[in-house]
């Protein structure tokens, strides 16, 4: 099965990721490390490595998915085009796909968390709450069927939320 992440940064998305990966036993495919790699490598972040790294992280996901793993997604995953490729990996690989918007009601606490997080990958920086803003509108047409979660719950509460619908979705 193919778990796919959306959400702000900051929102939660990839603790409920990590969360959800120890309760289902499977990889989570991160696009911000590799982007962050790509730039170690030398490549000028001028580049469209933002591009680069979801590339990269399909054709990880897409081995994986090959041996039978389930994988989850970890990116922001805003754009339509960013969400169809996920869909069309799911479909290549004969997988179930299950996308997971992850989100909070409590504007005040994302943007703390947002500010006050420490991913600890190198050169990489945070992005502004003003530029969250700017990308909040993305989700706004999404209408596609996913599991709403919102990050003020209990981070275990939203990883069996997870298990559960994968669950579901793969005897469905």
């Amino acid at each position: 099965m193919l778990i796919v992440m959306a959400g702000l940064p900051g929102s939660g998305k990839s603790t409920i990721a990590e969360a959800a990966a120890r309760v289902l036993g499977c990889a989570v495919v991160s696009v911000d490390p590799i982007e962050a790699a790509l730039w170690t490598a030398g490549i000028d972040p001028a580049q469209p490595t933002g591009l680069a790294a979801y590339v990269a992280a399909e054709a990880v996901a897409q081995t994986q998915l090959t041996l039978g793993h389930t994988v989850i997604v970890d990116a922001v995953n805003d754009a339509p085009a960013a969400r169809q490729q996920w869909t069309d990996l799911a479909a290549r690989s004969a997988v179930s796909i299950l996308f997971v918007e992850v989100f909070t009601t409590d504007p005040a606490e994302h943007r703390r968390r947002l500010e006050t997080r420490e991913r600890g990958i190198p050169g990489f920086p945070e992005p502004t709450w003003e530029s969250i803003q700017s990308r909040r509108h993305a989700f706004d047409g999404w209408d596609a069927p996913r599991l709403r979660l919102d990050s003020r719950e209990p981070v275990q509460a939203n990883a069996r939320a997870i298990a559960d619908a994968a669950g579901s979705a793969t005897r469905g």
